[in-house]
């Protein structure tokens, strides 16, 4: 298919696709890289090895996945013209998206409870990776519920429709690449030691 050829509003479609999926592989190249690095730092003497994720995580990932599920939901109501089942699904989203990070935090703090701090005299390397990966996550979670609230707003504005879904769909794309992404660091940081 010619990417110069159909409407303007095809091509801006295809350019601002095109766009996210630029993003999201350099955010897949970043993520390979901490977790390679943390791969590679595994070896060090200081590294520890019988250190078990807090049931936070778990939890929260339980959680992100019922996100994916509601904002599937939420495009199935869209597609179907139910605008009312629409708006409760992606406010069920955003929530579920806001209890992650909750619980994220809850498995920060269940970490540091153990006595293991992630900067400091008293951290330690595993930790610190755990921390930085974890955490660069939730700010791409945050980027998330920001798109998740423009499109409850523009659902409110009734800017979509099932010929024009395109800022619904780029955020659900987003959405669930972010979703599949701790889905690979929970496994990654639970099996890798």
């Amino acid at each position: 298919m010619d990417l110069t050829q159909g409407t303007p509003q095809e091509k801006n479609s295809r350019a601002k696709k095109m766009m996210l999926w630029f993003g999201i592989i350099s955010l897949v190249m970043s993520f390979a890289g901490w977790t390679s690095a943390f791969v590679v730092s595994s070896s060090r003497p200081d590294w520890l090895k019988d250190f078990q994720l807090p049931n936070a995580f778990l939890i929260s990932t339980v959680v992100i996945i019922l996100s994916s599920i509601s904002f599937l939901l939420a495009k199935k109501a869209l597609k179907g013209s139910n605008s009312k089942s629409t708006l409760v699904w992606l406010i069920v989203t955003l929530v579920l998206g806001i209890v992650f990070i909750y619980n994220q935090f809850s498995g920060f703090q269940q970490i540091i409870d153990l006595g293991y701090n992630f900067t400091g005299p008293t951290s330690n390397v595993t930790m610190s990776y755990i921390y930085l990966i974890a955490i660069v996550h939730i700010l791409h979670v945050v980027v998330g519920l920001i798109c998740l609230l423009v499109v409850i707003y523009n659902h409110f504005k009734q800017k979509y429709s099932v010929s024009n879904m395109l800022g619904f769909e780029l955020a659900a794309t987003f959405w669930h690449f972010i979703d599949i992404l701790w889905v690979y660091l929970f496994l990654f940081l639970y099996f890798v030691r």
